[in-house]
């Protein structure tokens, strides 16, 4: 997601690119954060074009940002996930019509900038860090019910963490734990080892924030609710900022190009029928953009395209 509004939103160029804009089509901004992806499609979109776009934040809904564009009769905003995709699509009787589906995965930062919603570990605020405000478990109270082989498993799998284990002990034994700043200064003295140029808890925070909001679910949920929402030549783009966040998309798509590769001594029993294509190669974010906006560094692009045989 973009980093504020002085700054363009992650590898603008690259996704209109990918989304080829129709510009009488209906189009999704799936991860809405303060509207930049949106404007630039907007922008591309004639009279007849329209775009839908959807935050699970519901700050993100009622910002600034969107009561704008909400001037426009071509857009419009919702509250709810990129996982009900297919459901929100089915109530504005588009299934099967949409020419684009835009996905920027991550946190946005809006979201790590105010310390009350708990993303991040260099502001003071609440232990929380839920996507979606008005409902579900804070950090702080997932924290205090799990387990320590469920907590080592989220930090290693989620974060890489090479010293999960340290960090889940630590975490149990000092547990209630209330603030983010108290949980960071916990990593931190947990960890032996620094990472040069990153806080000790990066990966811990972000590890917990995947897993408390279902992130690389969600994910997977929404890919394959675009093969019924996208029309013939539709394009998925997809924006990931972490290793498994992009595995999921590449696995996805070639999948749905090749098939699910079969093992040698299994005879075949069905023919695939590909149902997606890949456009060409990932991309990263330009030198240009890497010298304005850090955030750019891990972002990775792949752009699909629909395929009706």
């Amino acid at each position: 997601m973009e980093t504020d509004r002085a700054h363009f939103p992650v590898m603008l160029p690259e996704a209109m690119e990918g989304l080829a804009i129709d510009p009488a089509g209906f189009y999704v901004d799936c991860t809405f954060g303060r509207g930049g992806h949106s404007r630039a499609i907007l922008g591309a979109l004639g009279e007849h074009g329209r775009l839908l776009a959807l935050d699970k934040d519901p700050d993100a809904v009622v910002s600034a940002d969107a009561r704008e564009l909400e001037q426009d009769p071509r857009f419009e905003i919702a509250h709810a996930s990129y996982a009900e995709l297919q459901q929100q699509i089915e109530r504005r009787r588009q299934t099967g019509r949409v020419s684009g589906v835009l996905l920027d995965l991550g946190v946005s930062s809006p979201q790590l900038d105010r310390g009350e919603r708990g993303f991040s570990f260099l502001r003071d605020g609440p232990l929380d860090m839920r996507m979606n405000t008005a409902r579900g478990m804070t950090a702080a109270q997932w924290l205090d019910t799990i387990k320590e082989e469920e907590l080592i498993f989220v930090l290693r799998e989620y974060g890489e963490e090479r010293f999960a284990g340290r960090i889940a002990h630590a975490v149990l034994a000092a547990r209630p734990l209330r603030t983010t700043l108290e949980l960071a200064k916990l990593i931190e003295s947990a960890v032996p080892a620094r990472e040069k140029n990153k806080h000790p808890a990066t990966r811990s925070f972000q590890a917990i924030r995947m897993a408390l909001n279902d992130e690389l679910g969600e994910l997977e949920l929404c890919l394959r609710q675009t093969l019924d929402v996208l029309r013939d030549q539709g394009r998925l783009v997809a924006i990931s900022f972490h290793s498994l966040e992009d595995r999921l998309v590449k696995r996805f798509i070639r999948d749905e190009e090749k098939g699910i590769p079969v093992p040698r001594h299994m005879p075949v029993v069905a023919v695939h029928v590909p149902k997606m294509k890949k456009v060409g190669v990932a991309r990263k974010a330009s030198q240009a953009e890497l010298n304005v906006n850090v955030r750019s560094r891990s972002a990775v692009l792949r752009v699909a395209e629909r395929v009706v045989l």
